[in-house]
């Protein structure tokens, strides 16, 4: 495995620049503020950018406790990334968290004024100082409905949603978003697209004979995700408490694989039953 570091001081824009650098350099896999990234999906760990405290959020960043810094290695093992790119606000922390995690040393190191202008970096200075916001980089996906009439981001995450302009967000107060680009542009999924998944997995089980109507619904807590229900038909004579269970479950995985979508719920009601 090659390890890559991203230097630079806090709030510079490392973390947005970061799917652009791991694809300039057939990167793999990215570590980022406790949290291990691949194909733009949270693997394993825990956003020290959640962090309530500057102190919390930097042992967090760098795996001080045992059980993130092991979660982080199983990961790393199950993904098994040939290049590895670890972003800090120092050589000497990149170095610390290869040394925790048990990584190969850093191979090269890639400084944030290389791959972003003085100004670039002066307003991701001025972002982070006035609006407090966090990047976590996963790209945005957006979910647009056929049927539904609304637009929504459901992987952009906000504490607080200000409510009118007399309210907007007060100093201190921080958000984490994603970036809304990805390496192939803005990324649009229809509720009929996500449908015709749930649909299709329901039924990959001959317990379930059809489904009914399958309806997406934007969670209240966008960080949460997306809710899904649907009816189904099952066979006459059949656990249904069992067949229902690992149906969710394998509705839940498929969505949240094929489209980078966070699954908040899935609800299936029984309908019908059928007699062969």
């Amino acid at each position: 495995m090659e390890v890559i570091a991203l230097v630079g001081p806090s709030g510079t824009g490392k973390s947005h620049r970061a799917l652009i650098v791991a694809h300039d350099h057939n990167v793999d896999g990215i570590i980022d503020d406790g949290l291990l990234i691949k194909d733009s999906k949270i693997i394993a760990g825990r956003s020290a950018k959640k962090e309530p405290s500057k102190i919390r959020a930097v042992k967090r960043a760098i795996f001080m406790e045992p059980d993130h810094a092991e979660e982080v290695r199983r990961g790393i093992e199950s993904i098994r990334p040939k290049r590895l790119l670890i972003l800090g606000t120092s050589r000497n922390m990149v170095n610390k968290i290869v040394d925790t995690l048990h990584l190969p040393p850093v191979s090269k190191v890639i400084n944030i004024e290389d791959i972003a202008s003085k100004q670039e970096i002066a307003k991701a200075r001025e972002s982070r100082a006035k609006e407090g916001r966090h990047i976590i980089p996963v790209p945005t996906i957006e979910l647009k409905p056929y049927f539904s009439g609304y637009l929504i981001d459901p992987l952009e995450i906000f504490f607080k949603k200000p409510q009118s302009a007399a309210k907007r967000r007060k100093l201190g107060e921080k958000s984490i978003v994603r970036p809304t680009f990805s390496y192939y542009g803005k990324l649009f999924i229809a509720d009929a697209a996500i449908a015709a998944i749930v649909d299709n997995v329901a039924t990959s089980d001959l317990s379930i004979t059809r489904t009914g109507q399958v309806h997406i619904k934007n969670s209240q807590d966008r960080e949460k995700g997306i809710s899904i229900s649907l009816d189904v038909t099952i066979k006459y004579g059949l656990p249904l408490r069992d067949i229902l269970l690992n149906a969710q479950q394998r509705i839940k995985n498929m969505v949240e694989y094929m489209t980078g979508m966070m699954v908040k719920d899935v609800n299936i009601e029984v309908r019908r039953l059928s007699i062969d």
